[in-house]
């Protein structure tokens, strides 16, 4: 029996036996198949969580095919999911639940972009992030139903512009070292600034980080968002940081019960040690990444090298920070040479007192 189960997916044990049941909340209880990775099972699931529980026990009609709700059980048992990580399903479940409760009996043929913004969308125009999450889902339902016999000729929602929502940002030098002095060397929350800070992976990488990682001079990362499998060297601020960390258990972060870390009780728990030291709501456990990257940009790393250190995919993210870093040194040098000018145009010997007119007549005094 696997640790995590899907979302709304619970065991029941019976004589030594465990049986798998599908509930969301307080609702009914959906017997489901006991192994999780059969076709069987992911069939069953993908019915009760699109809404299909226990149709023919229940003798009702089951889904209607060309709804929404249709589609979605449809893609949820295609390999375009069935093939995603655990916690990539995991962070779906609550847009497709959206998408399904509210929406599900809406018609593929006539979803409209005006319709799609109007009757999905509109109700989260204060709330930009979720607005964009249920777009994001969308349109990979959509995606899916492109060309099926049941689904849609083209997508709907193309010409809907994406909600502009607040970036995370960097950490300032300044908030680096407020949080420093907050948390000496020796403290568990400098250690997770400081692996966060001189590695620049992400809060789902740095709270899974053990010690078998470590070897040598590297540390090695497999992100768990791309897949990517990073060496990254350690910075010595990070050796000293590490050097007086006890090995207490496999994971470097453990809790203060000996466990490891969940990535929510990882990201509460940094929260928690960002606000002791004082520093505002805009500085995120995310942030710290950025800045790693910030800071590789400021001493003149390439795109390349900032892509081989964050693990990022493409040329145009690396070159978010060198832009910005070169737009900073640029900006120095071009004040720099105006200056230089102004400089240049002053006189070598100016009067000695403001308003003294020099005598351009008869002989120097010199």
């Amino acid at each position: 029996m696997p640790r995590k189960l899907p979302p709304h997916v619970e065991p029941n044990r019976v004589k030594g036996k465990v049986y798998l049941y599908f509930r969301r909340g307080k609702g009914a209880r959906t017997r489901l198949p006991d192994d999780v990775s059969s076709e069987e099972f992911k069939e069953a699931y993908a019915a009760a969580l699109a809404g299909d529980v226990a149709a023919k026990k229940e003798k009702r009609p089951g889904l209607v095919e060309g709804t929404i709700a249709f589609a979605i059980a449809s893609y949820m048992r295609s390999s375009a999911y069935t093939e995603i990580r655990d916690s990539s399903k995991k962070g779906y479940a609550t847009r497709i639940e959206i998408l399904r409760t509210k929406h599900g009996h809406r018609t593929l043929s006539g979803l409209t972009q005006e319709r799609i913004e109007q009757k999905i969308l509109a109700p989260y125009h204060d709330r930009p992030g979720q607005r964009l999450s249920l777009l994001k889902m969308l349109r990979i339902i959509i995606k899916h139903c492109i060309g099926k016999p049941w689904g849609l000729k083209f997508d709907p929602s193309k010409g809907i512009k994406r909600p502009k929502t607040k970036e995370i940002r960097a950490w300032t030098d300044g908030e680096i070292e407020r949080f420093e002095k907050r948390w000496p060397i020796g403290t568990q929350q400098r250690l997770a600034f400081a692996l966060t800070l001189f590695t620049g992976q992400r809060r789902s990488d740095v709270h899974r980080m053990t010690w078998t990682d470590i070897s040598g001079s590297t540390i090695s990362v497999t992100q768990q968002k791309t897949e990517a499998k990073l060496r990254i060297a350690l910075h010595d601020d990070l050796r000293g940081v590490l050097a007086v960390t006890p090995r207490q258990h496999a994971v470097i972060l453990p809790t203060a019960y000996g466990a490891g870390r969940t990535v929510d009780g990882y990201s509460r728990w940094m929260r928690d040690a960002i606000t002791a030291a004082g520093l505002p709501l805009e500085c995120q456990p995310h942030g710290l990444r950025k800045a790693a990257g910030r800071r590789l940009a400021d001493v003149g790393c390439s795109a390349h090298e900032i892509m081989s250190v964050l693990g990022l995919k493409t040329l145009a993210e690396a070159e978010r920070y060198t832009r910005e870093a070169d737009q900073n040194r640029l900006s120095i040098s071009a004040i720099t040479k105006l200056q230089g000018q102004k400089a240049n145009k002053d006189t070598q010997t100016a009067p000695a007192e403001f308003g003294e007119i020099a005598n351009k007549k008869g002989k120097s005094e010199c």
